[in-house]
């Protein structure tokens, strides 16, 4: 019998294929006692089990194929320093000897505590790591339970498609001498790394579908389209084909896209366009310069920070800051400052609790607190500055006392580098994001203070709306399109034109071509997206006349209702 499941699209297009179903080791878990006289034993088995996983996942890494995405390799290194921290190479041992528990059990145990303390954390990329820590449990409960490495697939004409409880990139690489359409997970978000993983490998995939691995049956004809986030399991003769008409169009769609990847970003008016790629490692660089980007607008650094006991040395950073300014060529590289929340300590076992990560010491406020933290991140960045055309980004401000603190901390870095006689650029520029309400309101303020500004969507929708998007039971009410989002993004852009500074969109709705037209009648001028979404949003720029867009967007602005703007919005995009 057909039916359909909805979840969240991280990769678009269509794929029509036949379920091939990844184990789920840890549905396998039993607990059962140990006696005294085997413990030891039993911590032996353990200890046997994480080096089996860590040479399979070193043997991956060093034997990754060519036309790996980049950032597989970067991710399986991730898995393997989570492997090797304490918190799950050690801390499981101590639970097998302390309650006599087998080392599935142990490890399990020790997985939900970790786990539990990811979901504290209000920033969404961080939180989203607790999969690979799952992940990589996953990986070493398989080998104590003594299955063998992933079921070879068979080779077939039919398209095959993943569906898995959840997928490493480890998972992804063993899968790949196959060709596999696309994959779909129960768990995950949009910045999951395996949500990263499907951009990069740029096939259509939904993630947080919660049951699929249980209801679908290994084998079935299953449809996934990505872009509406639907999984349509045991399609009718007739949605069958409605579906494989939509294949080609959307194939036929990408084809044509690609041939706009040397066209210069210019309306039909003339007026030039910036479209900037957000990366999160320096191996994106190259999906985003393939993909026709124009500058970097925005480096999340946290990567550095992630899954290990101490901060990243300076020196650390700045290699991989060097890395991105040099490998876009004078292109410009916008660095967002350390973005993570306070309740993420570099120790779990000393994070603390808090009540409303969301409204506590995250992004800025958490650098001021750590000065020295801060200030060896902007040693960093300043010292990268000197080669390349680097801007610095600071996220979440509020007031203005916080931008003064900044700015004395980052003359104070800026001294200590003339001191020691380090090259950097004295000229660079200082941007804000606008992703706090109050920001945006006080908009005309940070636009004279600072070189430039950067909305972030992503916060500004959940903070003005008070909503977290990553929580299933009020998802729904995450509007971009909602009045009150719309006229602060508006008025933040009037800001800084007013003051003669750039601004820059660097949120998911940079990325949403549907919404294109609408932020560059809003003034926008600079958008910066996953290097995925370039190429389509570059079309509407390119089919788009500015004149003709101030009637439509006036009625979009003033409109007090957000299922009234949606017509409107289509009406522009007409």
């Amino acid at each position: 019998m057909s039916f359909t499941m909805h979840g969240v699209g991280v990769s678009a297009g269509i794929a029509i294929g036949h379920a091939h179903l990844v184990s789920h080791a840890l549905l396998e878990v039993a607990h059962y006692n140990i006696p005294d006289q085997l413990v030891e034993s039993e911590v032996a088995r353990f200890n046997h089990a994480v080096n089996t996983v860590a040479k399979d996942l070193e043997n991956i890494r060093d034997n990754l194929p060519s036309n790996a995405p980049a950032e597989m390799g970067a991710f399986i290194s991730t898995h393997l320093m989570i492997l090797s921290d304490r918190a799950l190479s050690e801390a499981p041992k101590d639970i097998i000897v302390n309650e006599n528990c087998n080392a599935e059990w142990a490890l399990k145990l020790q997985m939900d505590d970790l786990v539990a303390q990811f979901d504290e954390i209000d920033d969404a990329y961080l939180r989203e790591r607790k999969f690979d820590v799952v992940q990589v449990v996953e990986r070493v409960i398989k080998v104590l339970l003594g299955h063998p490495g992933q079921a070879s697939l068979s080779r077939q004409e039919q398209s095959i498609i993943l569906v898995a409880h959840d997928l490493s990139p480890a998972d992804a690489i063993q899968f790949k001498q196959h060709q596999f359409a696309a994959f779909i997970t129960d768990v995950g978000g949009a910045t999951s790394h395996t949500a990263i993983l499907a951009r990069s490998l740029n096939i259509p995939s939904i993630v947080a579908l919660h049951h699929a691995r249980g209801l679908i049956q290994n084998g079935e004809l299953i449809i996934v389209d990505g872009q509406q986030g639907v999984v349509i399991i045991a399609p009718d003769k007739d949605t069958l084909a409605e579906y494989r008409l939509k294949q080609e169009q959307w194939e036929l769609e990408q084809q044509k896209l690609k041939r706009l990847k040397q066209t210069k970003a210019v309306t039909l008016d003339g007026t030039a366009i910036e479209l900037h790629a957000n990366i999160e490692i320096p191996e994106d660089v190259a999906q985003s310069k393939a993909a026709g980007a124009t500058g970097v607008g925005l480096y999340r650094t946290e990567f550095l920070f992630m899954n290990r006991r101490d901060w990243p040395t300076e020196e650390e950073q700045f290699l991989a800051y060097r890395q991105v300014a040099e490998a876009m060529k004078g292109m410009p590289v916008t660095i967002r400052t350390l973005d993570i929340g306070a309740d993420k300590q570099i120790d779990p076992e000393s994070a603390r609790t808090c009540a409303n990560p969301a409204l506590s010491l995250r992004a800025i406020r958490l650098c001021l607190a750590e000065p020295q933290l801060f200030h060896a991140q902007l040693r960093a960045i300043l010292r990268a500055s000197h080669y390349g055309k680097v801007k610095i980004l600071i996220p979440m401000l509020c007031n203005q006392g916080e931008l003064r603190q900044t700015m004395h901390l980052i003359d104070r870095a800026k001294q200590s580098l003339r001191d020691e006689k380090i090259p950097f650029d004295e000229l660079v520029p200082v941007g804000g994001m606008i992703e706090i309400p109050a920001a945006a309101i006080a908009a005309d303020v940070f636009a004279r203070k600072l070189d430039f500004l950067s909305i972030g969507t992503n916060d500004l929708i959940q903070y003005t709306l008070a909503i977290d998007r990553t929580d299933d039971t009020v998802a729904h009410l995450y509007q971009p399109l909602h009045p009150a989002v719309l006229q602060l993004i508006e008025r933040t852009i009037k800001a800084a034109h007013k003051a003669g500074k750039p601004v820059s969109v660097c949120g998911e709705m940079a990325g949403d071509a549907r919404l294109t037209r609408m932020l560059l009648g809003f003034g926008l001028r600079q958008f910066s997206m996953h290097p995925a979404n370039i190429l389509a949003v570059k079309r509407q720029v390119l089919q788009t006349s500015l004149p003709k867009l101030s009637l439509m967007v006036r009625k979009i602005l003033s409109s007090p209702d957000s299922e009234k703007i949606e017509p409107l919005l289509n009406k522009l995009n007409a």
